[in-house]
């Protein structure tokens, strides 16, 4: 699959394309991190319809129910996503793919579990100043065993190496890392772009490792028969 895959459909009208009418394989990915990482920016910026999202206004009202301590490059955010966010990419005539941000405050995370249902894959989106965040989108992403990648937002915030980012988060080697700018259409589609990669990749080692196992007809039997 490559980028063309992913090119957005000339449309009619500023909401985007309808879906066709022969559209009938759903693919389902989800866009997960901390608060404040840019998965409803990312869902924005690729989906070819005008986005589902459920954003309201950060008020004092929040403050000691989310657990926001640290905001550091977050002083300019004025509203949060309070349920999911929602886009739609059409890959062919008959598979398109939706795109679902989780809210990322702890508050509204019991949401997950939902979102996680039916999921292709996620996409784990990462600030590098506040790593920690990562943790928990991480740890039920393992815990469901969805195949994931992880995306460093570009913030222009320190500099970490790869090696740096795997150790804290403790990313196994075989999980891919990408940096992007959840703003740029074509970044964020790179993004997806990869996870669909490691998808194939994973399904393609699942499939020999099955045919492995599985022995050849005829050969059942045959030590007892010598």
């Amino acid at each position: 699959m490559d980028s063309a895959t992913f090119e957005r459909p000339a449309g009619p009208s500023p909401a985007g394309p309808s879906l066709a009418s022969t559209a009938d394989n759903g693919l389902k990915i989800v866009v997960v991190g901390g608060f404040g990482v840019g998965k409803t920016t990312m869902v924005r910026s690729v989906s070819e319809i005008r986005p589902l999202n459920t954003e309201e206004t950060m008020t004092r009202a929040g403050e000691g129910i989310d657990e926001l301590a640290d905001l550091d490059g977050l002083q300019k955010k004025t509203s949060t996503t309070v349920a999911f966010d929602f886009g739609r990419i059409s890959l062919d005539k008959r598979s398109v793919l939706y795109l679902f941000g989780a809210p990322g405050q702890e508050r509204f995370w019991f949401l997950w579990d939902r979102l996680f249902s039916g999921t292709l894959g996620a996409v784990v989106l990462v600030d590098t100043r506040r790593l920690a965040d990562s943790w928990y989108a991480i740890d039920r992403l393992e815990h469901y065993g969805t195949p994931f990648i992880v995306a460093c937002n570009d913030f222009g915030g320190p500099l970490h190496t790869e090696e740096q980012i795997r150790e804290a988060l403790d990313i196994a080697p075989d999980v891919p890392m990408v940096e992007c700018d959840a703003r740029d259409r074509s970044s964020s589609k790179y993004v997806l772009i990869t996870l669909v990669e490691h998808l194939h990749t994973l399904s393609a080692t699942a499939a020999k490792h099955a045919a492995d196992a599985t022995p050849a007809r005829g050969s059942e039997g045959a030590e007892d028969i010598r």
